[in-house]
């Protein structure tokens, strides 16, 4: 199995799911919800997470952490891996209890984190459990419209002050928020493939910039979409080079074209691209002379 993308860093937000093995259920009966919603509580305080919503269902849970101490590896490895012994043990199973290893989504809290809690929150509608959202005792929906002590530990407050900043209105402003479904971020999430980071061009071009040369792994392949595009891999050619643009362009049978050659390199190397996208991209005829430039340049590296 393929290593998943951790984009780890002080104060992240995440949306982070994990499912049953096999579409098995991971919450057979009360006692398998309370025990999960205890250990939230317990976990978030030994590890320093900040835990803003969660909603479980029967066969998967989904959670939005904060975590300023960028441990989302430890805290969910503890997380998966305390519950599973405890369901195992009031159940007298045995074997592991999720599918794999959980997703992780990096959230730009600027641009989207109000919309993950929105989605969060509103599961279990779209997937009938309830006709409405209070009737579902399983989330922190209800724990956002509660004054209860019982939920202090829930990170809600940052939550309710970016929907509305007199507290006094709060409440009635998440509920208002709520209530209404946004067919963007569903639209997001039913695709076949979630991002793997959800946010605005300018924070994705930051993680980008920040995290790409220490995070990309061959045997990682989310680690791609930290990639440079390829405008910005021509135009780094181009200035360690001291070229124009146009001369990545030029192909001259018999010359050997350095910075064209290290360009095509870099596409298939960095970003994976296709004999045919590198085709496109510098005027190529046939796939051969694209792969021909990849085998010259490792030959010349060598």
């Amino acid at each position: 199995m393929s290593r998943p993308l951790r984009i780890e860093y002080s104060d992240a937000w995440y949306h982070v799911m994990n499912r049953g093995r096999r579409g098995e259920k991971v919450f057979s009966d009360p006692k398998d919800y309370h025990l999960f919603i205890e250990l939230l509580q317990e976990s978030a305080r030994m590890w320093n997470v900040r835990v803003a919503a969660f909603c479980l269902l029967e066969t998967h849970y989904h959670l939005l952490v904060q975590t300023p101490e960028a441990n989302l590896s430890r805290y969910m490895r503890h997380m998966d891996g305390v519950y599973t012994q405890r369901f195992n043990k009031v159940h007298s199973y045995d074997g592991p209890l999720f599918r794999g290893r959980y997703k992780s989504i990096l959230v730009d809290a600027d641009a989207y984190l109000l919309q993950v809690v929105k989605y969060i929150h509103r599961n279990p509608l779209r997937v009938g459990c309830v006709k409405d959202l209070e009737a579902y005792k399983w989330s922190s929906h209800i724990g956002y419209l509660s004054h209860g002590q019982k939920w202090s530990w829930l990170h809600k407050e940052f939550v309710l002050s970016m929907i509305c900043r007199e507290q006094r209105g709060q409440r009635v402003a998440y509920e208002r928020f709520v209530s209404e479904e946004d067919e963007d971020i569903f639209r997001i999430y039913d695709s076949s493939k979630w991002p793997v980071i959800l946010g605005s061009e300018r924070f994705i071009q930051w993680v980008k910039e920040k995290f790409f040369p220490r995070i990309y792994h061959p045997e990682i392949p989310d680690s791609r979409v930290l990639a440079p595009d390829v405008e910005t891999i021509k135009e780094m050619v181009c200035k360690e080079y001291g070229i124009h643009m146009g001369a990545l362009l030029k192909a001259q049978r018999g010359r050997f074209n350095e910075p064209r050659s290290v360009a095509i390199y870099l596409m298939r190397e960095l970003r994976h691209a296709t004999l045919d996208e590198i085709c496109d991209t510098f005027g190529m005829g046939k796939y051969s002379s694209a792969s021909s430039a990849v085998i010259r340049l490792k030959a010349q590296m060598a």
